[in-house]
């Protein structure tokens, strides 16, 4: 009878554990919901608490002071990147900029993030679908929120706005991908 009920026991366990992990498979987000008729993109209002964080690089600037910058990616992203060695075409990757404060502590001198600046925000784009938006290009939609106004895009050319700083990232799809240890394979 024990046996009976060890092996029922070891059942719902295994059942359990496939009930958990197989949504994850199948939750690829679809960020062209984001995009109106014309290519304008809106900043997805729930990143934070439904997509997976890639990495962060600390960047100092010539003065000396540094930044935090957060990279989350829309749900399905990092299993189909370590699948594939690509980015999904609908892929969100949505980068937060923070200002720091630091201070010596008992680890080293600490910086932690104090405020937001900006937030940027990309969406694989494989099938060029608005080539006569400025903002879209390269396999991409672009765009750049600032702190004063969350909610308003203002990159008028990514081209302008945006491409310069991904230029060394050419080879990797526009994104520094070194910098996000989950896009490696297992």
């Amino acid at each position: 009878m024990s046996f009976r009920i060890a092996m029922v026991a070891l059942t719902l366990l295994i059942l359990a554990e496939y009930q958990q992990v197989k949504p994850q498979s199948n939750n690829i987000y679809n960020g062209l919901d984001l995009v109106d008729k014309t290519g304008n993109i809106r900043k997805p209002v729930d990143y934070r608490d439904n997509y997976q964080a890639l990495g962060t690089y600390a960047v100092v600037d010539l003065n000396g002071g540094t930044d935090l910058h957060y990279t989350y990616a829309s749900p399905g992203t990092a299993e189909y990147y370590r699948k594939t060695g690509k980015f999904a075409d609908g892929t969100v990757l949505v980068k937060e900029v923070l200002a720091t404060d630091h201070a010596q502590m008992t680890t080293g001198d600490a910086h932690w993030a104090t405020g937001m600046k900006v937030w940027f925000v990309m969406i694989k784009d494989q099938k060029g679908r608005y080539p006569g938006n400025p903002l879209w290009g390269d396999g991409w939609g672009w765009a750049l929120f600032k702190s004063d106004a969350p909610n308003k895009q203002v990159a008028t050319d990514y081209k302008k706005d945006c491409l310069g700083c991904h230029i060394p990232a050419q080879t990797t799809d526009w994104v520094y991908v070194q910098g996000y240890p989950v896009l490696a394979s297992k």
